[in-house]
């Protein structure tokens, strides 16, 4: 009995230490990935683009603003921005004040459920269920939000098609509505990428299957992404839980590849025209549960190179 007591003893006690260190300490250890990505015609590019997702700005989150403004640092060509930006209706001027060293440079944004809507108290329980969201709390300046956004020069991808020049790249841009809302209507952009493009970008807020095979059948080279935390709560060595959508664990964040029917199959088994997917693991948390473990809030450098 003493050996069990002993043993339900230390079990809390590292638990608790695991709460305290995801809740104080890696929650705010903000970090940069890179990939390299051959999506562009042989002969053109490089360039880099800067993918920010899931900020979950709250207005006193000083350290987080400057985080991002910090990464101007990187001179990316372009910005894309696939939503979840704020968490409170007074954290609008604090994003811009962060994204101003990004003014001006050829962008595009979607929206997530949280520039809809303000975090509300959960049951735990429903992150681990797919149940559909059905948000009650209050509305949050969604068309300021978009406003300044376009104001930035960014291209709002709000189930839109759009186009940007990067560096000399004629870039096809197509974006829904956030998908985990049921706010999403890609047949509304549906349609095959332009073969004059030097690249089609997909721009969607959650990654649900839906809408990734429907991009990458009508021919997107690459679809980015936010939405998942990356699991928020990792197991090391085995990887996030949950996705809190329908795409596989595998994919939860980092650089994979997909392509209609991708989900479950190991991107190893991708055919040669398969799209590249990017999801961001993202910059914050809900404010009711300011926790990660072993997933680091994270943005993106991605750099766009010739296919082989």
């Amino acid at each position: 009995m003493h050996t069990l007591t002993s043993a339900a003893v230390s079990t809390g006690l590292a638990g608790a230490g695991a709460v305290a260190y995801g809740s104080l300490v890696e929650r705010n250890a903000f970090t940069l990935r890179r990939y390299v990505l051959p999506v562009l015609p042989v002969g053109r590019g490089p360039i880099d683009v800067l993918h920010l997702a899931d900020a979950h700005l709250l207005p006193t989150q000083r350290r987080k603003r400057a985080w991002i403004s910090s990464l101007a640092e990187l001179e990316p060509d372009a910005v894309i921005n696939t939503g979840d930006n704020i968490a409170h209706p007074e954290s609008i001027g604090p994003l811009m004040e962060a994204l101003e060293p990004f003014r001006g440079l050829p962008g595009a944004f979607v929206l997530g459920s949280n520039d809809y809507f303000a975090p509300g108290r959960k049951n735990p329980v429903d992150y681990l269920v797919r149940k559909k969201p059905k948000p009650r709390t209050p509305r949050l300046p969604t068309d300021v939000l978009v406003g300044e956004l376009r104001d930035s020069g960014w291209v709002d991808l709000t189930n839109a098609r759009g186009r940007m020049s990067v560096r000399g790249l004629d870039v096809e841009l197509v974006g829904v509505d956030d998908p985990h809302l049921h706010y999403d209507r890609y047949d509304e952009v549906a349609g095959p990428a332009d073969p004059r493009a030097d690249l089609t970008m997909g721009v969607v807020h959650a990654p649900y299957t839906r809408v990734l095979d429907a991009m990458t059948a009508d021919g997107a080279d690459l679809v980015l992404a936010g939405h998942t935390h990356g699991g928020q709560l990792a197991v090391p060595f085995y990887g996030a839980i949950v996705t809190n959508c329908d795409i596989d664990r595998q994919r939860v964040k980092g650089v994979s590849r997909w392509w209609p029917g991708a989900n479950g199959v190991d991107s190893a088994q991708a055919p040669d025209d398969a799209a590249w997917l990017h999801v961001s693991a993202g910059l914050g948390t809900s404010p009711y549960a300011p926790i990660r473990f072993a997933c680091r809030p994270e943005a993106s450098l991605l750099t766009l190179v010739p296919r082989p």
